[in-house]
């Protein structure tokens, strides 16, 4: 019986199962064999090993067995996957940015008036002028069109009507013929003969130098006032037009599109000493650089002073190209700028630039 192909089919089993789980010691063993196998086969543990993907070769130490006290214990939250702790994610995870206080903001836009003013020390009203009379009028008709053209049209409206009396007088036709190029037309002779009366009825002929009673004429607003009370009276005042209002909002000055919430809110910015000055800057920065459709970032010298750097052209050269009047080497607005201006007067009505 002992060299029976049974048991020969069995031994040999055995040392199949003992070496190795292969298919056939898995399968191919009779009932008997596997019966042997059983008791023939290592200690759980040592199976385990053997199914293991990780088990060592034959002869090589065990390091740790299933069962033991180390392979048993569950690994600890620090071995497996740190917790971030508190210090650590902030470290890691970039910080908020602080919304800017108060402080800093009136810091920050009193430096931007003080390099503007090294950027433009001829900042200076841009629409021609003799008088208040003709600077009163000259604000008038600069409403939606440029001081440019303005500046191009007065000439011939001041030689044929210089007083108060004298428009108040005239051809309404004929007045609207003469500042046909500023736009708006009739509405503005309507303004321009309305204030003129006003001044001969009411002021002796004569502009006044107080803001009540100037937003009083026809015609005249706040941004119209104080540009007649701060360059021909030299009466402080903030001129909140559509660059002042739009660079204003770009330097987080305000948040409001309201013009009198604007210029108060920039008042309690700047000393009354600087309002006048600080309107000339501001628009002559927004003319020429600072553009309401593509800002010239590239070419400005206060992107470090400036939240909203990057709304416009960032490459220098292209943003030089976007740069306005004397800026880009072109003709200003007035015809007769003063002595200090850097760049060209602008040529008179009809004439090529």
């Amino acid at each position: 019986m002992s060299n029976s192909p049974v048991r020969a089919q069995a031994k040999g089993a055995g040392r199949v199962s003992a070496e190795s789980n292969s298919a056939v010691g898995e399968h191919g063993a009779s009932k008997r064999a596997k019966a042997t196998n059983r008791k023939s086969a290592p200690e759980p543990g040592r199976a385990a090993d053997s199914r293991s993907p990780r088990t060592a070769e034959p002869g090589t130490p065990r390091t740790a067995e299933p069962g033991t006290r180390r392979a048993s214990k569950p690994a600890s939250p620090r071995a497996s996957k740190p917790a971030a702790s508190p210090r650590a994610s902030k470290s890691e995870s970039p910080r908020a940015a602080k919304p800017e206080s108060r402080l800093a903001m009136v810091r920050r836009a009193r430096r931007i008036n003080r390099e503007l003013a090294e950027v433009y020390p001829y900042a200076h009203p841009e629409l021609d002028f003799r008088n208040p009379f003709e600077l009163l009028v000259a604000t008038v008709l600069s409403a939606q069109t440029t001081d440019l053209r303005v500046n191009q049209t007065t000439p011939a409206l001041f030689a044929k009507y210089p007083t108060p009396e004298d428009l108040a007088a005239a051809v309404p036709e004929e007045v609207e013929e003469l500042i046909r190029p500023t736009g708006f037309f009739r509405a503005k002779t309507k303004s321009i003969m309305g204030l003129s009366a006003a001044l001969r009825d009411d002021f002796g002929g004569e502009v006044p130098g107080r803001l009540e009673d100037l937003v009083k004429l026809p015609g005249v607003g706040r941004k119209t006032a104080f540009v007649v009370l701060g360059n021909a009276f030299g009466v402080p005042g903030i001129t909140v037009d559509t660059h002042f209002m739009r660079l204003a909002r770009r330097w987080r000055w305000t948040e409001s599109d309201d013009p009198v919430k604007i210029e108060a809110e920039v008042a309690a910015i700047f000393p009354k000493s600087e309002w006048t000055m600080l309107s000339h800057r501001v628009i002559f920065h927004g003319r020429r650089i600072c553009h309401a459709r593509k800002p010239a970032c590239g070419a400005c010298p206060i992107t470090h002073l400036c939240p909203s750097y990057g709304e416009g052209e960032t490459d220098p050269e292209k943003a030089a190209k976007l740069l306005k009047y004397e800026k880009g080497g072109f003709p200003g607005q007035r015809l007769n700028p003063p002595p200090d201006y850097p760049g060209r007067p602008a040529p008179p009505l009809g004439a090529s630039g």
